[in-house]
């Protein structure tokens, strides 16, 4: 699985970096309006940071405009990923801009009919929002499995990149299942990282360790 952070705070995708496992970055029109830059600024400075997928969401509603809109933020740099809602527009533009060799990212996923209509169009990522379906008390991790079995069973390439990830028990549970890709906010990565047994674990070594060297002065 490959985990990408969900922000475009500089600092916060700095420190993700360091931990050596950020396989790339996801944005919204949201994150990147918090930062108060020019998004061409934003998006520069993260690919220096990862080299790896960066999503920018365009903020058109037309076809026309979504594909203008997606041509001109994929030209900002390579690994640019143009991200689509999954709208009737959306769809139409999806396949005008993978036809022309554009990455693009379908977002606002919520049913496995929509994954399918986007990867029939030639989506190189789909974002099913999880936590907002368990926002409305329905399953989210349902629709994963749903898309993963759907895209196997027709052998899709297009990879399953699961969203609006609120805990790690998401992320572990969408990971057993075999989706392709997790974006999380840096605290969740964090969490990930955490067990109470390591720390316990690590202060009885150190304790046992200083022990050992007061007897031998």
């Amino acid at each position: 699985m490959k985990f990408f952070l969900d922000t475009a705070d500089i600092n916060e995708i700095r420190e993700g970096a360091t931990l050596g496992v950020v396989d790339g970055v996801t944005t919204n029109p949201s994150l990147i309006a918090k930062t108060g830059r020019p998004v061409e600024d934003v998006a520069r400075e993260i690919c220096s940071i990862v080299d790896g997928p960066l999503s920018l969401e365009v903020l058109s509603v037309t076809a026309e405009e979504m594909i203008e809109e997606g041509q001109k933020l994929a030209a900002i740099h390579p690994n640019v990923v143009v991200k689509i809602p999954m709208i009737r527009e959306g769809l139409k533009a999806l396949r005008g801009l993978s036809t022309k060799g554009i990455a693009v990212n379908v977002t606002l996923v919520f049913s496995p009919l929509q994954a399918l209509l986007a990867a029939k169009n030639g989506a190189a990522y789909v974002s099913p929002f999880i936590g907002r379906l368990d926002d409305i008390s329905a399953d989210g991790m349902n629709l994963i499995s749903d898309i993963i079995e759907v895209y196997d069973a027709y052998g899709f390439e297009t990879e399953v990149l699961i969203a609006s990830v609120r805990n790690p028990m998401h992320v572990l549970e969408a990971a057993k299942m075999g989706a392709d890709v997790a974006t999380v906010p840096l605290a969740v990565l964090e969490q990930m990282l955490k067990h109470p047994l390591t720390d316990i674990g690590l202060e009885k070594f150190m304790a046992d360790w200083h022990r050992s060297q007061q007897s031998k002065s």
